[in-house]
């Protein structure tokens, strides 16, 4: 059964993004916006890192700078994109300069990385806007897909108790009707969607009778998630 992507749907409005560091995290955020059509500026202080997403076109653009310096990012063009993503991880001092030079440039939304929780609080500190710990992230994101039933299809965190799934109906629930499935009282769990391919109905009422060939999304714990039938 074909996924609808339905969370996919949910990404902001196109824009262009401006990538500095380009280590395995940054050269891997680049490479997957650029396939997505945004456009990509790719800088890295190590020429041989810049010349590598250069010849393998992982970005719109990419240029060697110092991003310490205020007038580096100015000169080329940084200020200007709409969103910055810092990814210089492992040197603590140059990504907090990096992250205040950003948005004292005026970028409105700067993401940055960290690698412990001290580092994220000082780049929160100096204003960035969404701090991520792409360790961290890797590992949960391991023990979801070791733990995951086969029924998920999307998985889209909410925070690190709760999330929306989007999932086939089991087999089990085919022909009941919401109302007589109880979900949210059973399970604590509420379903925002049904539906197939591009067709889904949002908010279905409690009368919907739900068939094991479509899908349902919902929303709910992770614990309450776990114990669907799925």
């Amino acid at each position: 059964m074909q996924s609808l992507n339905f969370l996919s749907s949910l990404r902001r409005e196109t824009r262009q993004f401006a990538v500095i560091g380009l280590g395995r995290f940054g050269r891997a955020v680049c490479k997957t916006l650029h396939k997505l059509g945004y456009e990509v500026l790719a800088t890295d202080i190590n020429e041989a890192l810049v010349a590598q997403v250069l010849a393998e076109k992982m970005a719109s653009s990419a240029i060697e700078l110092d991003s310490t310096k205020p007038n580096a990012l100015k000169e080329a063009g940084i200020f200007e994109f709409d969103t910055v993503i810092v990814a210089i991880g492992n040197y603590l001092e140059e990504s907090i300069i990096t992250t205040l030079n950003a948005k004292e440039g005026g970028v409105k939304y700067v993401v940055a990385k960290a690698s412990s929780d001290i580092h994220g609080k000082l780049l929160q500190r100096v204003g960035a806007d969404l701090v991520v710990f792409p360790e961290y992230q890797a590992g949960c994101d391991l023990a979801h897909v070791l733990t995951q039933k086969p029924g998920v299809m999307e998985r889209f965190e909410l925070d690190p108790d709760h999330c929306i799934v989007e999932t086939r109906i089991p087999e089990e629930f085919h022909g009941k009707t919401l109302e007589e499935l109880r979900l949210r009282s059973r399970y604590k769990i509420s379903v925002l969607a049904i539906g197939k391919d591009d067709k889904f109905e949002i908010n279905p009422p409690p009368q919907e009778k739900l068939n094991k060939d479509l899908l349902m999304v919902v929303i709910g714990s992770n614990k309450a998630i776990q114990k669907l039938p799925l």
